[in-house]
């Protein structure tokens, strides 16, 4: 039982990082195809981008850990329901952390950041931070489901034992 559990957040880690590379890239191509920048404000700073990015990838992390380790083996399923609640999440800690982060950094104009949280809801950059997590959730589901039923390394028919 401890073995699966290990295995689930092990791969729930690579998980995130793939959600982080996914996002990143996806934020390149879209910055590339709309000649634009993610975060188009020029008074949110430096930091603002990084912290919504890695606030949606901590929750996906979370997310992922909390659904491997919290449920037996045998009863591991692939949701897509669980999978789209993790995607819509991650898309409003991704403004939301960028209106508490913008806010922070400059206290006196918190309506600004409110605004500025706003905005980025109706960002393609948004969007795709939910996407992406919706998709890594499932493919996450879908390594685990496999595993836990496989138990083992595949064989081929003429390996496998004729009294199982």
């Amino acid at each position: 039982m401890r073995d699966d559990r290990a295995y689930a957040a092990v791969v729930a880690v690579f998980a995130a990082f793939l959600y982080l590379a996914i996002v990143i890239a996806a934020f390149g191509l879209i910055s590339l195809a709309t000649n634009t920048d993610p975060i188009d404000d020029p008074d949110a700073g430096p930091l603002v981008g990084p912290i919504m990015v890695g606030s949606a990838t901590l929750l996906v992390l979370v997310f992922l850990i909390s659904l491997g380790t919290q449920v037996n083996a045998d009863k591991q399923r692939i949701s897509p329901l669980v999978a789209l609640i993790v995607g819509f999440a991650a898309y409003i800690v991704y403004a939301a952390a960028g209106g508490i982060a913008g806010g922070a950094g400059d206290p006196s104009q918190p309506f600004h950041y409110f605004v500025f949280a706003l905005g980025q809801l109706a960002s393609w950059y948004a969007v795709v931070v939910g996407i992406a997590a919706f998709v890594v959730t499932l493919l996450y589901q879908l390594v685990i489901v496999g595993r836990f039923r496989d138990r083992g390394r595949p064989r081929w028919p003429w390996e496998r034992d004729d009294d199982e």
